[in-house]
């Protein structure tokens, strides 16, 4: 059987170590990674090896030959552009008449390779993939099979609220040629994203067999570490022959070191890879090292957990603590602190003395990526400082292209204006020009940005949540927040420091079109409302504008409309942004007793950002979660015809039997913010809602508005001619329970896969988490996308039969874990 070799990664994630050389060719216990898999394909008889090669291809091919002292055939194709796995592989299969199976060159394994074959033999499968179970499948396409070994689902690197195995790919395939039928020529095309979902979706004999032992993608710096020990666990001391060490040098356990190395007088080693040619001075201490060839180490120097690349050299009593990484031919002077995780790119130096407390490749130590469920989000001037502020600008004007246009603004804290201001300094310095609307609410800035034909913008905010937080949104050029691809683009050029930086004459222009955006947004609300029916209406209200920049545009509209208001909190006060949860009933309570003492008509409360509202009707009752979704989505079903309406997958069931009783079709969503936008922006939905006081009404823009949507429920109001106190009696009786339980994250696969398990003959619905229904009841099972937690939320006839359903798989989960 033909091997084919995916050889031709870029090896991003391992930067700086990959700038000068492929990924395949990063040595690993002193060997290039993809002698692994070489070594691997020989003792299973494979003999006629192709390697694909993209990038930096003569570096392979001068290391590998023609693979005769591997004991192998190697031929070699270069494709001049990323054609994708499965695209490379059709290119370089042209003539394959045979099964053959493919294998990725940046990992490492002691998989069986013959029961692979056999089984795939066996099945008569059109591909076989390898899986291995894993603690945490996020950077992974997880699979589930069914009992004779065929894919039943297949997710490519899912979020926590989308995986439903442990179970992954490994990145080896056995194949039958006639698969290539279903690759198109000369495109991008890829295994996990595109092959194998379509290959399930024709109902092609596509069949996965799990193996077990050794398996390690090395993908990013951390499993480089990883590697080392697991390879040279067993093993106390490997010495060279021809390397030299003083006898009295310490060495610990899991030692190597390589030909022609010198180890001097009271050196220390303990976990520690020296490669060929290396020089350790007298009395340095390195723990958990990886040093490749030609390295030296300079006298009483320390090296706690660091890697360092060929031809680097490291001065005496230098300390290089936990997490460092030092790229290749760098000159690192004496008596130099380089302080933890920092990395330093190839061919820099580094004067004596110097204390270098950030990298001089990327500014902070983001080992979970910058972008959250929230956007961008840490710790003010100690996470989020103006110098990361102003690279991730910097970064963000690099994707978006020189002489693009943003728009941008912030809230009224002085913390979220420091912010601000350097992210403005960092996109202007690549080139782009910025229209800064300064301090509005995120809604104006959404539905502006689409007016100016921006190409992007962003609002920074202090955390309405916590005080010490501020949050930075992106958007994109509709106005939504950014997809995860172009979130991941941005974090690529943030890590590697790659920006794009202009001459002076090209610097971005600022401009201030405050005014015309303020009447401009008012323009576009009233437009979609009918102004005479609200006005005759006579709507008197009270509204909570909660210190917030929304009281700088909201009363105009209101006035517009003939609406009398009795505001509260009209003013901007940056000290009472952040709200506790007392504060936040503390203030729905004082809008339900004035609403009742003025005899309005209904109070709204709007959250700092004006994206949220929170209601009582006239009665002072307060509405909230799944009651006031379910007021507005019944306002919705009965006012338009054939209503087309969108909630989350946790939202009550209510939502559903209220849409039949109008002829209504209710579709579920994931619960990210982006999710729901994208689903709003869909032709024919009429509204999109939460539980948590966000609406969007897509026939203005498709994005959470709490100044429209507070409108336009007083528009479906006058229209139904009926009170909010008289629809909240009429909505069925919401029964939902929810509890939290605290499950590390590397067990959350492990979880959910045993819960997929256990309930093979339930209706299950894998939107976002895994929502087993039992009849109209049901629960929901989610993992929190950053905190190690799994939310579980049921819903049932009676609070007693919801409880049952959460204890029932709390012992379900106490069980698997």
């Amino acid at each position: 059987m033909k091997a084919i070799v995916l050889a031709g990664g870029l090896g991003t994630r391992l930067h700086p170590l990959t700038v000068n050389i492929p990924k395949p060719m990063v040595p690993v216990a002193n060997r290039p990674l993809i002698e692994y898999v070489i070594y691997l394909l020989r003792k299973y008889k494979f003999k006629d090896l192709t390697a694909i090669l993209y990038h930096q291809p003569e570096v392979i091919k001068g290391y590998l030959g023609n693979g005769k002292k591997f004991g192998v055939n190697i031929s070699y194709v270069e494709t001049k552009e990323d054609l994708g796995t499965a695209g490379a592989v059709r290119y370089a299969a042209e003539g394959i008449k045979e099964p053959f199976l493919v294998i990725s060159a940046d990992l490492i394994t002691d998989f069986n390779l013959e029961k692979v074959i056999e089984f795939h033999k066996e099945k008569q499968a059109l591909a076989t993939i390898v899986l291995t179970r894993v603690n945490n499948p996020l950077p992974y396409g997880i699979v589930i099979l069914n009992k004779e070994g065929r894919v039943k689902h297949f997710l490519e690197k899912p979020s926590w609220s989308e995986v439903f195995s442990d179970t992954i790919n490994c990145g080896i395939y056995v194949l039958d040629p006639k698969v290539l039928d279903f690759v198109p020529p000369g495109q991008p095309f890829d295994f996990s994203q595109d092959l194998f979902p379509l290959l399930l979706k024709e109902g092609q004999p596509l069949y996965g067999v799990v193996c077990e032992g050794l398996w390690k993608d090395i993908g990013n710096l951390i499993e480089y570490g990883k590697i080392h020990h697991e390879l040279l666990k067993e093993v106390k001391a490997q010495i060279d022959k021809k390397a030299i060490v003083s006898p009295s040098a310490k060495l610990g356990t899991m030692v190597m070191i390589g030909e022609g190395s010198v180890l001097g007088d009271e050196v220390e080693l303990d976990k520690t890879i020296v490669g060929s040619g290396c020089q350790i001075g007298r009395g340095a201490v390195l723990k958990e090292c990886v040093l490749w060839d030609k390295v030296n180490i300079g006298a009483e120097a320390r090296l706690e957990r660091a890697v360092v690349a060929s031809g680097t050299s490291i001065g005496d009593r230098s300390y290089l603590e936990e997490g460092v990484v030092v790229g290749e031919g760098c000159n690192i002077g004496k008596d130099v602190n380089i302080k933890p995780y920092v990395k330093v790119w190839p061919n820099k130096v580094i004067e004596e003395g110097a204390v270098v407390s950030r990298s001089i490749v990327w500014r902070e130590r983001w080992s979970r990526g910058i972008f959250g469920p929230y956007g961008v989000t840490g710790l003010c001037n100690v996470e989020i400082t103006p110098e990361f502020a102003s690279a991730l600008g910097a970064a963000y004007g690099s994707i978006l292209g020189k002489g693009s246009w943003i728009t941008t603004s912030r809230d009224s804290h002085k913390s979220s204006r420091m912010i601000y201001r350097a992210l403005l300094a960092g996109v202007l310095s690549s080139g782009v020009n910025v229209s800064d609307l300064e301090m509005v609410p995120i809604p104006v800035n959404r539905y502006e940005l689409k007016a100016l034909k921006s190409r992007g913008g962003f609002h920074v905010r202090k955390s309405p949540y916590d005080p010490q937080v501020v949050d930075i949104k992106f958007f994109d050029e509709n106005g939504m927040d950014l997809a995860s691809s172009r979130e991941k683009k941005i974090e690529r050029l943030f890590f590697g420091e790659d920006f794009q930086r202009v001459c002076v004459e090209e610097v971005g222009e600022l401009s201030f079109p405050f005014h015309r955006v303020a009447e401009s947004y008012k323009d576009g609300v009233l437009s979609c409302l009918d102004h005479e029916l609200i006005r005759t209406s006579n709507f008197k209200i009270v509204v909570d504008y909660a210190y917030s920049s929304a009281s700088q545009i909201f009363p105009s509209i209101l006035g517009e409309l003939g609406v009398e208001v009795i505001a509260l909190n009209a003013y901007i006060d940056e000290t009472k942004i952040t709200k506790t949860k007392a504060m936040f009933e503390r203030a729905l309570s004082q809008l339900s007793q004035i609403v009742k003492s003025l005899e309005a008509d209904l109070g709204i409360m709007l959250d700092t950002g004006a994206e949220k509202i929170f209601l009582c009707d006239e009665r002072g009752n307060i509405l909230q979660g799944d009651l006031e979704l379910a007021i507005l989505a019944s306002l919705v079903c009965q006012l338009t015809k054939s209503a087309r309406v969108a909630i989350p997958v946790k939202a009550s069931r209510v939502i559903e039997e209220i849409a039949r009783r109008y002829g209504a079709k209710v579709m579920r969503t994931k619960m990210g913010f982006r999710d729901m936008m994208e689903v709003s922006a869909q032709p024919g939905i009429n509204f999109l809602g939460e539980s948590l006081g966000g609406f969007i009404f897509p026939e203005f823009q498709p994005a959470f508005d709490a100044m429209f949507a507070s409108v336009k429920l007083l528009e479906m109001l006058a229209k139904s001619k009926v009170k909010l106190s008289e629809l909240a009696a009429e909505i069925p009786k919401i029964t939902m329970v929810s509890k939290d339980i605290s499950c590390p994250p590397e067990e959350k696969g492990k979880v959910l896969r045993g819960i997929v398990e256990s309930i093979k003959e339930k209706e299950v619905d894998l939107t976002d988490g895994i929502k087993v229904f039992y009849g109209e009841d049901w629960i929901l099972i989610l993992p929190d996308p950053t905190r190690p937690l799994i939310h579980l939320y049921a819903e049932a006839k009676s609070e007693k039969q919801a409880q049952k359903l959460i204890a029932e798989y709390l012992e379900k989960i106490d069980l698997i874990l």
